[in-house]
């Protein structure tokens, strides 16, 4: 037979030679086509007696990326259409539909015929599950390879299989944390786990799987054989008592109960391994089919995956720019920001010349370069040449000539407006003519910063967030003057170090830092109202913020916001109306020197990586009035209701134009309860009426910073969703590399 996705080549040794490789794919991914060529490929291995055994590999540098989960958000399309005629037959259809993959895996299982899984490069979601269904699974034993089940991070957990056959093969409590962090697994620890069988090299792996069936595979799993007993024995079980009331416990500590993916992941697990493998499946499945009705599932598939995959792809790159080859980047400023971005742009392949105002500080900043390649090394995720190739792309100096031929210059030096303007003018002196210069301020308005330019056609605004080599985004700010050449130079450069960008027009604080910085106020404005300290960080970790928002003002640095505010305030003159906040700063930052982390001194003491709320809070904000005057339901709603409707301000004001990017932007950008979808899904959820008449309680109760826009108040008329009112651009424009 002939296959679109899939070659099959059987050897006179009776082995078929299985090679997935999907036509105009730069990775193969698992869509309906794959999974009806999948099926009549186990059909005819099965029902062909000349063949032996099978062996299923890829085409291309990586095994498999996982379902296409725009798959997955038809499904929920068709079934939101159909429930409102037929809810059951809704159900029905979703929750056949979502476990087809499920079913074209246990025929495969249980065919008769073994199967080997030639696993090279990355294999992740339902080609991990794919391989485990496997009778054997070889993995590459290069640095290429990486094997996980990371479902959980978009709000799902794996549906075919994945989580009966990982708590089968694997030590309970690894195997558990493998499945509920979405853990991605080098070869090594692959095996340790027992999810492979072994290593070999890439170019021996087709060869090592015909030795393996050739010196005899057996074609029934052990769990489908009578007496099969589980690896950390049965659920009901002394250990298992031991066990399992802990991992729930772990479960409940690190989310809250706010994600039903690790939910009913847990109930899958725990009734599934009490049963045969087919009643365990289908136990799977419909928990399956119940995470995916969920508004969390729905709005994560949407904001992690399509969204993300959208503005990766280019969706706000402007139409008619041709691609730009980038060749040499200048940073300006080699501090902890400027030597980050150093090291992202060196790994990527592109030279970089990191200046500071002498050569010692230049160094210094390389230096940070070379401890993170060290330590990548050490881990294994780096070889010694690959550390030595990317240092030798950095050239630390304090000669702004050596900018002389960057086709980008970032300048990443104080938040200080006259610094900034001395270095652009000195580098733009020493720049060719048709390069870019983008400044990474996260509060200044990029309009104002380009008066110091000569250029402000080439001046942009690229904001990076910190660490810059674990930050997966960038914020890119549009001041009045910038070209659209400028724009698509800053978003290929974003494509070339692999971060996802968000695009925003003008203004103070841009939308991240402006966002973020209401998420720390209102923790401020909490102690003002009495709330214990305590309470303020627990209410933020439980409403699904990483860090409580006191812990972030620490972060953030204490006099930084004292500074933004002091500069807002010089810019509003009489307009600025003085608050709590600016007594509270005012007394840690000015009066008690208090700055944060980086003076191990803020709302918390720091002693290395310990940390503590500082007793001296009530010095600074009165007693605390008893935990039990306040809800922390109405505490969790204020940190989160602040920065949506902040969002909504933001988005009426037009910084914001696109629905993706204020959602993966607020996710990504300062976490923002993940299982919301970001923070416009956060409204759109909750219904725009719902959130209005929200926003006028807490503005009766606790001021007016709660008062709703008017483009809320308008959109809750007739309960308009941001999605429905401002739906984003679905064409997707992909840029190839120039060459």
């Amino acid at each position: 037979m002939t296959y679109k996705n899939f070659t099959v080549e059987t050897g006179s040794d009776g082995i078929a030679l299985i090679t997935w490789d999907m036509p105009g794919k730069s990775m193969n991914v698992i869509d309906l086509t794959v999974m009806e060529e999948l099926n009549q490929i186990v059909d005819q291995i099965a029902g062909d007696e000349a063949v032996k055994g099978a062996i299923i590999t890829s085409g291309k540098a990586a095994f498999s990326g996982g379902a296409d989960l725009t798959m997955l958000e038809g499904l929920l399309t068709d079934f939101h259409k159909q429930r409102a005629k037929d809810p059951e037959a809704a159900a029905k259809a979703l929750f056949e539909g979502s476990r087809k993959l499920s079913l074209i895996y246990r025929k495969l299982e249980t065919c008769g015929k073994p199967f080997v899984a030639a696993i090279n490069g990355t294999c992740m979601g339902g080609g991990t599950e794919l391989a485990l269904a496997c009778h054997a699974r070889l993995g590459s034993e290069d640095d290429g390879f990486k094997m996980g089940l990371p479902e959980v991070k978009v709000g799902l957990f794996p549906g075919a299989g994945g989580t009966q056959r990982v708590m089968r093969m694997a030590d309970g409590q690894q195997g558990m944390q493998f499945l509920l962090q979405g853990k991605t697994l080098r070869g090594a620890q692959a095996k340790q786990l027992k999810l492979v069988d072994d290593l070999a090299p890439s170019k021996k792996l087709v060869d090592a799987a015909r030795k393996l069936l050739a010196a005899g595979v057996d074609p029934v799993k052990p769990w489908d054989k009578k007496g099969f007993k589980l690896p950390n024995g049965p659920v009901y079980s002394p250990a298992g008592f031991q066990f399992w009331p802990a991992a729930n416990a772990i479960y409940r500590r690190e989310t809250y109960d706010n994600y039903p993916g690790p939910r009913y992941l847990m109930s899958a697990v725990v009734e599934g391994l009490q049963l045969p493998m087919d009643l365990a499946l289908q136990v799977e499945s419909r928990y399956f089919a119940k995470v995916l009705q969920t508004p969390e599932a729905a709005n994560m598939i949407r904001s992690l995956f399509v969204s993300m995959q959208e503005l990766n792809k280019g969706a706000r790159r402007p139409a008619g720019q041709r691609p730009n080859k980038i060749k040499k980047v200048g940073i300006l400023g080699a501090g902890f920001m400027g030597a980050g971005i150093a090291y992202v742009t060196a790994q990527a392949g592109i030279d970089v010349v990191l200046i500071d105002r002498d050569q010692e500080a230049a160094d210094k900043g390389k230096t940070h370069s070379e401890s993170l390649i060290t330590k990548s090394v050490q881990r294994g995720h780096a070889t010694q040449e690959q550390k030595d190739k990317l240092l030798a792309k950095i050239t630390a100096t304090a000669d702004y000539d050596a900018l002389g031929d960057c086709d980008l210059v970032i300048e990443a030096v104080f938040e200080d407006r006259e610094v900034k303007r001395q270095v652009t003018e000195k580098a733009e002196a020493a720049m060719k003519p048709r390069a870019i210069y983008a400044s990474n301020t996260s509060t200044l308005p990029i309009t104002s910063l380009a008066e110091a330019s000569s250029r402000p056609k080439n001046f942009i605004g690229i904001h990076f967030f910190s660490p810059v080599d674990k930050m997966m985004l960038v914020e890119v700010i549009m001041g009045k003057k910038t070209s659209d050449r400028a724009l698509s130079m800053a978003l290929d450069y974003i494509k070339a170090i692999k971060k996802t960008p968000i695009v925003v027009n003008d203004s103070r604080g841009f939308y991240t830092s402006r966002v973020v910085m209401t998420y720390i106020r209102e923790g401020l404005m909490m102690l003002a109202d009495g709330v214990p300290a305590a309470m303020i960080e627990n209410a933020g970790k439980m409403a699904g913020m990483p860090v409580g928002p006191l812990s972030l003002g620490d972060e953030v640095a204490l006099d930084l916001a004292w500074k933004i505010v002091s500069a807002t305030r010089k810019d509003l003159g009489v307009k600025y109306v003085e608050g709590p906040l600016d007594n509270i700063l005012e007394e840690m930052v000015v009066k008690r020197e208090r700055f944060g982390r980086k003076n191990a001194k803020g709302f918390y003491d720091y002693e290395g990586k310990n940390k503590k709320l500082w007793p001296g809070i009530p010095e600074v904000t009165g007693q605390p009035k008893p935990a039990s005057s306040f809800h922390i339901e109405e505490l969790k709603q204020r940190l989160l209701v602040m920065q949506a409707l902040e969002t909504a301000r933001i988005f009426e004001e037009k910084c914001l134009t696109d629905v993706r990017e204020a959602d993966v932007g607020s996710i990504l950008g300062f976490g923002f309860a993940p299982y919301s979808g970001g923070t416009l899904s956060y409204i759109d959820t909750m219904g725009t009426a719902a959130f209005v008449e929200l926003c006028k309680k807490f503005t009766r109760k606790w001021g007016p910073r709660f008062k709703p826009n008017k483009l809320l108040r308008d959109m809750a008329k007739g309960n308009e969703t941001f999605y429905g009112r401002f739906p984003p651009e679905k064409a997707e424009v992909q840029v190839e590399e120039a060459a």
